[in-house]
């Protein structure tokens, strides 16, 4: 097997639905004592699945109770809608949630700041936002990233350091363009051969950007019936994928998967 060419990370998505805050909170505990490198929840509204009126919580106001709660983990929403708030105010939520993630003087924070267009509609027509067609709202994410950036900068404290972009999505004319801009991670729900064919298109519009290739940490959405796939789980690590994430929800928030995955992290 080819050496990976930055550390093999494990993140786990912890999805806001379906189970009261104190079950949320332990499991969040429990994944940082087995070692998980990254937790994330998400940016939405309702339920992604099950009961489409269950149990659901926001994902902004959770992470500032994780930067206070943990200690190591690094954190993040897979992802923030750029859609749901105005991009000034989207940065400055951003760097306060990753000054509190620092814990001693002088401690970088530990905040993954994940974004993406934003595609469910119910969130959508419940809250207000006007829906649009997907290339207005990849072109919105497109206008807000540099205000994000240029916000970080003008902020007072500064941001403990540069605050890394996840940028979530496929799309090869648009989505793969802003991700070559702007993110250091990437992350998808694909295939090992559509994979594949996604980073040549990415290491192209690297070319056209000026972008080393490199500098962006691929990223993967693992299921459950995955973890145990050790030949896949190769297979992705072959294609150059580095972060694997597993999604998780309640009712039941099974940490089996992730023990899974962690331990194959760890034989590597």
């Amino acid at each position: 097997m080819t050496t990976p060419s930055r550390p093999v990370r494990i993140g786990v998505q912890i999805a806001p639905q379906h189970s009261d805050y104190r079950a949320i909170r332990d499991t969040l505990a429990a994944l940082e004592d087995l070692g998980v490198d990254i937790a994330f929840n998400w940016d939405h509204f309702y339920p992604l699945s099950g009961e489409p009126d269950g149990l659901h919580f926001e994902g902004w106001t959770m992470l500032a109770a994780w930067a206070e709660q943990t200690s190591r983990i690094q954190f993040g929403p897979l992802v923030t809608c750029n859609s749901y708030r105005n991009p000034e105010l989207l940065a400055d939520m951003a760097r306060t949630v990753d000054h509190i993630s620092a814990k001693n003087p002088g401690d970088e924070g530990r905040l993954i700041f994940g974004i993406g267009s934003g595609w469910f509609e119910r969130d959508y027509d419940e809250y207000g936002y006007e829906f649009g067609t997907a290339g207005q709202r990849l072109d919105a994410l497109s206008e807000a990233l540099p205000r994000i950036e240029s916000r970080w900068s003008k902020l007072n404290p500064a941001p403990t350091r540069d605050i890394p972009v996840l940028i979530g999505g496929g799309g090869e004319k648009k989505t793969l363009r802003i991700v070559a801009e702007h993110a250091d991670i990437w992350h998808s729900f694909s295939d090992v051969e559509t994979l594949e064919r996604k980073l040549v298109v990415l290491r192209e519009w690297c070319d056209k950007v000026g972008r080393d290739p490199s500098e962006i940490e691929i990223s993967t959405g693992t299921i459950s019936s995955q973890t145990s796939d050790r030949a896949l789980l190769d297979r992705q690590l072959e294609a150059g994928v580095t972060l694997f994430t597993l999604g998780i929800s309640g009712p039941d928030l099974d940490l089996s998967g992730a023990k899974e995955l962690l331990a194959w992290r760890d034989a590597l």
